[in-house]
């Protein structure tokens, strides 16, 4: 017989291995590489330091390099083609190396960040979790009665909203327009004027949790659960209250529907600084200057793919694009055949990514944060050359 004390311990034991793994989507078979430590961290709270590249390890004349291609004009401006960079922000421990505007921006320009925001939305979910206010795993309808509508949406689980496998039958495409497309009626008519209660009301695709669909209107319905969860009053200044203001972040604009809810797949400007700093608290997995934003291992949510890419067709539409919890990995998952997207970029690379050349890259593993602002009107930006130019840039 097993003495009592021992089966207490594995008891015990088994539920600290389950509370570890509550915000890993998809097992432990893609090897993360640990965030950076920092002896002494320079928290960039009041402002970024500044310093030359080859004092951080980066050769200048190799740096040059990324700055011609991010920069360099190759289509016509009237027309908006080619490659348009607005802004280059190049981060190494905890230290601006490298920074650039055109277009009339400057450090202190705010931008829009598009689809960028989505991550940020992210970022108040972890703060949400950490001080318990909700669960991973809580059914939507808990905080949103539209999602009770039936048993098949009372299945979808804040879970499943984040990793965008709700399994709601939205469209996503711009060109298919505002009667077919639900993220044109929902941004510009039929749904403006509450965005999360409309897209909590589609039809349902699929059964939540086994379908990746990139969807802004997942997004739209996470701002709105917040708002329920906090209050009208609170919600009002959440993100400023709980996340920009102690980091720093004084100048932000977030844009709401008509019911006041923020939209936040889409409508965020910050500058190029701010956005850093996000990345600069995801870097150093959600902790800033003393205090723990992020719960344990919402950091390893953030950068592993979808557990619905198990059953999620590689041939289907959004079936490629590495998607997380509302950022994408550069692991890929060799067992489904899902390549890395930017295989020249260190495999630990996670990003935000935006509408017409928004990025914010973190790189653990070489303690790097890279935001880029753009507005290109065609896909020419090639995302894994600008990595590796970048990345060759690192000598030590």
């Amino acid at each position: 017989m097993i003495p009592f004390k021992a089966v207490l311990f594995l008891f015990l034991l088994s539920n600290v291995i389950s509370c570890s793994n509550d915000f890993v989507p998809y097992g432990n078979s893609i090897e993360l590489s640990p965030m950076p430590k920092r002896l002494k961290p320079e928290w960039p709270t009041q402002g970024w330091n500044i310093t030359r590249p080859e004092s951080v390890g980066f050769s200048p004349d190799k740096l040059k390099l990324a700055e011609t291609y991010a920069f360099e004009r190759d289509g016509d401006e009237i027309d908006r083609k080619g490659k348009r960079t607005d802004a280059l922000l190049i981060i190494r421990n905890g230290k601006i190396l490298y920074e650039k505007y055109a277009r009339n921006f400057n450090e202190n320009s705010l931008h829009l960040t598009w689809s960028v925001s989505k991550s940020v939305l992210q970022a108040l979910y972890g703060i949400a979790i950490q001080n318990g206010l909700l669960k991973l795993d809580d059914p939507g309808y808990y905080h949103l009665e539209p999602l009770g509508r039936d048993e098949a949406h009372k299945k979808i689980t804040i879970r499943h909203l984040l990793t965008m496998s709700s399994g709601l039958k939205a469209e996503e495409s711009y060109e298919s327009g505002p009667l077919q497309s639900s993220v044109i009626a929902m941004l510009y008519t039929r749904g403006r004027k509450n965005m999360g209660e409309f897209c909590s009301e589609l039809p349902m695709r699929s059964e939540p949790g086994i379908l990746v669909y990139y969807s802004s209107c997942d997004t739209n319905i996470l701002s709105l659960i917040l708002k329920k969860v906090y209050g009208k009053e609170t919600y009002e200044t959440l993100p400023w209250k709980e996340l920009f203001q102690p980091l720093g972040i004084q100048r932000a604009t977030f844009e709401r529907d008509a019911s006041d809810t923020f939209v936040g797949s889409s409508y965020l400007y910050l500058s190029a600084r701010d956005l850093a700093k996000i990345g600069y608290l995801y870097l150093n997995n959600g902790y800033w200057d003393g205090k723990q934003f992020f719960p344990a291992n919402w950091l390893e949510f953030t950068r592993t793919p979808s557990k619905a890419y198990k059953t999620t067709s590689l041939s289907f539409e959004t079936g490629k694009d590495n998607l997380t919890s509302h950022w994408y990995a550069n692991s890929g998952i060799p067992e489904r055949g899902l390549p890395q997207p930017w295989p020249d970029a260190p495999i630990d690379t996670f990003a935000a990514s935006g509408h017409w050349g928004q990025m914010l890259f973190v790189i653990p593993s070489l303690d790097l944060v890279i935001v880029r602002y753009g507005d290109d009107r065609e896909s020419k930006f090639d995302k894994n050359h600008f990595l590796k130019l970048i990345t060759d840039s690192v000598i030590r």
